[in-house]
């Protein structure tokens, strides 16, 4: 090459070097403005540090606790037919696929393009006398080659991007699996529920049966009333249309775990009568709240989001430089001659250089794009932010709730045995006519509502078990989280 080729190239080199420089738009200061919350900065409560620490985490089949081997089968079939499951394990797939379209930003591209066609010349004027009147093959093929030269990291970062937000998604349908869970427990429990109301009520019904015999046997003695006996057949009525409400609502709660399932109410037909038992003591976690992080799907899911979230920073950034791409080709072309003859060695050429896009002037459109992102960054982090102190919210929520119960059961069941001893003193006394039917009827209300309420805080319970373990993340297995530090190196890169 001689002195003039080299004064050439240098100067095709400033001027690309110039080009560059000015290329890269100015980014106009625009940063993330939230921070990631470390979670150990957060008050876990008192009723939390007063629980006690003799639990660990929830195992996998955590509902086999309330040792009703129906409920297994039920939550296991929920699992495996219902729809929203399916649903989340497409979205997986689908997320795999975008993970793998990204990666094929950071590859080589290859590509053949052919084509083959016949000209007819005949009035064409422009060509000269060799080209009138005649048919000709003008044909192509061409096998290009291309590389963008990553110099930035921007098709990295969409690749990182993509896996992150897969991750995120599998950590959504970790969650909606905990949420199907949850679901079928507590429905569940609201069918035993239903059920020691309906057992209740029927034994209020025999009792009030039992005192208006009574008032037709005083009434045929001489010592009793026509009134005693409208008075005693007044609240029949009632009784047995509180039988039929709750076997209603018995159907009903039938046809929703039958839905849950992701069957139609003939599968909630043969779900026989629950059997729970729930014998476990109010404990939490160790390394609570340090390892929710990696335990809840839901937080998981979000802390992802704000890996992706940074990510998309970085692919926003990298549109300020400029984008390198290496291309090659090489490929036989000919406009006349036979079909093949473009084929011959002579009619073959070869294309190669770089190509460089520079953004100089775009209108804002790359500080626009800047300014979105980093607000989504933000959205994503105060989200996460969020979901910490919701989620020890909700599991302080399970604890107090717990507690309480197991007080206010002790009370009822004091209740329950005061209320019975006063129905039967009420029976005795109208049998022997020291009293009227009023105060049989009273007493018979309270010692229902007392038995109805011992049923609740049962349920109630039995919920606030299954809510407490949903708020611990489940027994499902947790999925490796981002680096649970102030922020991770992505979301400090992104920061900056």
């Amino acid at each position: 090459m001689n002195r003039l080729s080299y004064r050439h190239l240098s100067a095709l080199t400033v001027i690309a070097l110039s080009l560059t420089i000015a290329g890269c738009a100015d980014q106009g200061g625009i940063k993330p403005q939230a921070q990631v919350r470390d979670i150990a900065t957060l008050d876990a409560g008192q009723a939390i540090r007063q629980a006690g620490a003799e639990a660990g985490w929830p195992q996998r089949a955590w509902w086999q606790a309330y040792n009703d081997p129906q409920l297994d089968a039920l939550v296991q079939k929920a699992v495996s037919g219902n729809p929203s499951m399916a649903i989340a394990a497409a979205r997986v797939r689908q997320a795999q696929s975008m993970v793998v379209v990204a990666h094929a930003g950071e590859l080589p591209n290859a590509q053949l393009d052919a084509a083959v066609g016949r000209k007819d010349w005949s009035d064409n004027i422009y060509y000269g006398a060799s080209f009138r009147d005649k048919l000709t093959w003008n044909n192509t093929a061409t096998l290009s080659l291309a590389y963008n030269v990553d110099l930035w990291d921007r098709n990295k970062n969409t690749t990182e991007r993509a896996q992150d937000e897969l991750h995120a998604i599998a950590a959504d349908a970790r969650a909606a699996q905990l949420d199907l869970e949850s679901n079928v427990v507590r429905t569940y429990v609201q069918l035993a529920l239903q059920y020691g109301l309906l057992d209740n009520t029927e034994a209020m019904l025999k009792e009030e049966q039992k005192i208006l015999g009574l008032a037709h046997r005083r009434f045929t003695g001489g010592i009793g009333t026509q009134l005693e006996i409208t008075q005693a057949e007044s609240p029949l009525p009632e009784t047995r249309r509180q039988i039929e409400a709750l076997n209603e609502s018995i159907a009903l709660v039938r046809n929703q775990l039958a839905a849950l399932l992701g069957e139609g109410p003939g599968a909630g037909d043969s779900i026989a009568r629950p059997v729970l038992s729930l014998h476990t003591a109010i404990g939490l976690p160790n390394a609570l709240p340090a390892d929710l992080i990696g335990r809840r799907p839901d937080i998981s899911a979000a802390r992802w989001r704000v890996e992706a979230a940074a990510k998309g920073i970085a692919v926003a950034k990298a549109a300020f430089y400029p984008n390198i791409n290496l291309m090659a080709g090489i490929g036989p072309a000919a406009a006349g001659g036979g079909i093949l003859s473009f084929l011959s060695m002579k009619n073959w050429q070869t294309t190669y250089g770089p190509a460089i896009s520079l953004p100089i002037f775009e209108g804002g459109r790359l500080r626009g794009q800047l300014g979105a992102t980093t607000a989504g960054y933000d959205i994503e982090v105060e989200h996460y932010n969020a979901l910490l102190s919701q989620a020890l919210k909700s599991i302080s929520d399970q604890v107090v709730t717990l507690q309480s119960v197991a007080r206010q059961q002790q009370q009822a069941r004091e209740s329950v045995t005061a209320a019975q001893k006063n129905v039967d003193i009420a029976i005795r006394a109208y049998q022997r006519g020291l009293t009227d039917y009023l105060n049989v009827l009273q007493a018979q209300t309270q010692w229902l509502r007392q038995q109805q309420i011992v049923q609740q805080l049962q349920a109630q319970n039995l919920a606030a078990y299954a809510a407490l373990t949903a708020a611990l993340g489940g027994g499902l297995e947790p999925a490796a989280a981002p680096d649970a530090d102030a922020g991770g190196d992505t979301i400090k890169a992104a920061a900056k």
